[in-house]
């Protein structure tokens, strides 16, 4: 069945208090979705954010970004005054997020709400605990402990509590179990609002599709609790890490950083942890979304130390064989596999037989550096067609630093015209293409430029930062997008009857 969707992430919605959270803003986007004939709702990464602000390097897979939880919910509850969420600093930018404000005020905030929580703890709050123990208790040791080291990554603890002894860690419990609830309740809170926000959207038809990174930041609650999980050596210090070769649009590579998964352990286990988190992804989520796919396949691995990409190796992967196992413990999920780029033979083999959407992306149809073929004309219905994602430029910005032979052709290709509006056009054939999918972002819908830029990979700064006007969605907006909604047959069943 034809649908459509728009992507943006939690953090860009309106707020008078510096980012956006699951409050009444979430759910007024929920209702533009319905009045716009949507169906899909997506969003980036929803876990904490470490440094860099970057949500595909968090401090945990399986916690919530404490950023998003609601203030204005947190009053209604009595666990603040609006006169202390007024107190602070939030930045002087409504169309941009501080991380650095958010970060030195949001938490001394919250934990006066902490202070206030253990006053009157709700009923249903250690059954929360008891049921997310498996990874709960860990990620609240581990944000306990980065706060006592003022910060610092845990490969750079003492050898007693970067090595796990049993002795140390039970010491580390007793001394730190009031600043362990702390981080538990802010767990709380945010499964609290996020359920219900997801319970509003499928109530009103919208689904939400999540991103779910392939790889785990080295400094998270992740590798310090399974470290046999990872290509570590015996003082779990990486061997190599992840990356992406050498290509047109990098001569070094990309050097990620990440750890590399131990697929062998992780074989012997029945892919334990994979299933653990995509159960988890599955409850927070519709529609999965799997970041860099073809990794599973065959990745790249990289020497621990080197600076650049360039003598990484690929090694083989866990191929299908994941797949099938969390299909066979979980069932069969709904996700999109995020295909893009360089695909061999086997990669495209192994997509097939997953029988996942793979991604297709209109601005690569354009881009003479790129292999892979994404003109629409020979896109397949079992795919999900974008203008453009996170890592991409807005189409306006696009079409302005575009190389101009690129941008010709895209002109000419999609009849593009400036009465119309050049994101229009590139829109429009998003969602005339044969793809059942269509998403696009809402920084294209505004027709912002690259302002409205939300990632420039292998950069630092000024990234993940784009924060919508609000009152910037209206009745003439929402009227556009469904008449190109109703032209090209992606109207929702709910909207027929």
């Amino acid at each position: 069945m034809r649908s459509s969707g728009i992507l943006m992430h939690i953090s860009s919605l309106p707020s008078p208090y510096g980012i956006g959270t699951m409050g009444k803003e979430a759910k007024k986007f929920i209702d533009f979705l319905v009045k716009a004939e949507q169906s899909y709702w997506q969003v980036l990464p929803i876990c904490p954010t470490s440094y860099g602000d970057s949500p595909y390097q968090s401090f945990s897979s399986f916690a919530g970004n404490p950023y998003f939880i609601d203030l204005e919910r947190l009053c209604k509850e009595k666990l603040l005054t609006k006169k202390e969420c007024e107190s602070y600093q939030w930045g002087k930018n409504c169309t941009k997020v501080d991380y650095g404000i958010l970060y030195h005020n949001r938490y001394p905030l919250l934990h006066r709400a902490f202070d206030r929580f253990q006053k009157k703890i709700p009923e249903d709050y250690d059954r929360f605990c008891q049921e997310q123990e498996d990874w709960l208790e860990d990620y609240a040791l581990f944000m306990a402990l980065k706060d006592t080291h003022e910060g610092a990554s845990w490969t750079e603890w003492e050898p007693e509590l970067r090595l796990r002894r049993a002795e140390a860690i039970e010491q580390a419990k007793a001394e730190l179990a009031e600043e362990m609830n702390f981080w538990k309740m802010l767990q709380y809170l945010f499964y609290q609002q996020w359920e219900e926000l997801k319970s509003y959207a499928n109530e009103n038809g919208i689904r939400m599709i999540g991103d779910v990174p392939i790889y785990v930041a080295m400094d998270s609650a992740d590798v310090w609790a399974n470290p046999s999980q990872f290509y570590l050596d015996d003082n779990l210090v990486p061997i190599d890490v992840a990356g992406c070769p050498p290509d047109a649009f990098s001569a070094d590579g990309q050097l990620w950083g990440n750890p590399l998964f131990r697929w062998d352990v992780m074989k012997s286990d029945g892919y334990r942890w994979w299933i653990q988190r995509m159960q988890k992804m599955s409850r927070l989520f519709d529609v999965i979304r799997i970041d860099h796919f073809r990794g599973f396949e065959s990745y790249y691995a990289i020497p621990f130390g080197d600076e650049t990409a360039r003598n990484g190796e690929w090694r083989k992967g866990p191929g299908i064989e994941l797949f099938h196992a969390i299909e066979e413990e979980l069932g069969r999920l709904d996700i999109i596999a995020e295909d893009l780029g360089f695909l061999t033979e086997s990669v495209k083999e192994m997509l097939a037989e997953s029988g996942y959407p793979g991604m297709k992306l209109i601005q690569f149809a354009f881009d003479t550096r790129e292999d892979g073929d994404y003109l629409p004309h020979n896109y397949t219905t079992n795919s999900v067609v974008y203008a453009g994602t996170h890592d991409n430029d807005t189409i306006l910005g696009w079409m302005k630093t575009a190389p101009k032979p690129c941008v010709s052709f895209a002109k000419e290709y999609l009849h593009l015209d400036k009465e119309e509006g050049y994101h229009w056009g590139v829109m429009r054939a998003v969602w005339a293409s044969v793809s059942d999918t269509a998403v696009v972002t809402m920084q294209d819908l505004l027709g912002i430029g690259s302002k409205g830029r939300m990632n420039t990979p292998s950069t630092l700064g000024c990234n993940w930062m784009w924060r919508m006007e609000p009152g910037a969605i209206n009745q003439k907006l929402i009227r556009r997008i469904c008449k190109q909604v109703e032209l090209y047959g992606r109207v929702p069943k709910r909207a027929e009857s």
